[in-house]
């Protein structure tokens, strides 16, 4: 089955999250996967994992999500691809889907001449010791949401009033501090080509 690609501009977090768990519930055996590819205005989102969350004293809102994962922070200049996919139907569980996820955007940075790599105990995609794109899903129905977040070219200030999704210390980066002189858009379209050709590689039942 074919994913409906969605380019969404800068959308409000909310908004977009009522929109996916409206989306998931309504869903069928016939509903077509979508990737939405997005940013936000500044706004910090704390996942399922809350406790011991060192919050953020700022002015920034911070929104409570049924994702997993504990806190990180989302604004304009980052990528956000949501991925809303059966799992069941493409014959992937949780695992796999990360794998693709992380994949990806390592692939993606690869085209740029950036070397990245995958922690197992940490998902996400770190250069070197830092961190520059973050994963977090949700599964209902053997259907997910929620999704990635690739920096592009933000302010990275406001992580450093959290612990980066609960790590002390973790350090952020950006491809723009990299040397990668491409935009989100360009960066965005990338990412969905390849996110679309390994999705499409499992089988579709």
């Amino acid at each position: 089955m074919d994913i409906q690609l969605k380019r969404l501009a800068l959308t409000d977090y909310q908004t977009t999250l009522q929109a996916m768990q409206a989306f998931t519930a309504a869903r069928d055996a016939h509903t077509t996967d979508e990737l939405w590819l997005t940013e936000h205005p500044p706004v910090y989102t704390l996942g399922l994992n809350r406790k011991g969350v060192r919050l953020p004293h700022n002015d920034i809102p911070v929104v409570m999500v049924d994702r997993g994962g504990k806190i990180t922070y989302h604004g304009p200049g980052q990528l956000i691809v949501y991925c809303l996919i059966d799992l069941a139907r493409r014959g992937l569980n949780v695992r796999q889907l990360v794998t693709i996820l992380e994949t990806s955007l390592i692939e993606v940075l690869a085209l740029y001449g950036v070397s990245s790599v995958a922690k197992p105990d940490a998902p996400g995609v770190y250069v070197d010791t830092k961190k520059i794109a973050s994963l977090g899903l949700r599964l209902k129905n053997q259907c997910c949401y929620h999704g990635l977040s690739l920096n592009i070219d933000m302010d990275l200030a406001p992580f450093e009033a959290i612990d980066p999704c609960g790590y002390a210390g973790l350090s952020m980066t950006q491809t723009k501090a990299l040397g990668i002189q491409a935009t989100l858009t360009e960066i965005g379209e990338a990412l969905l080509s390849i996110l679309e050709k390994k999705l499409n590689a499992w089988p579709t039942r």
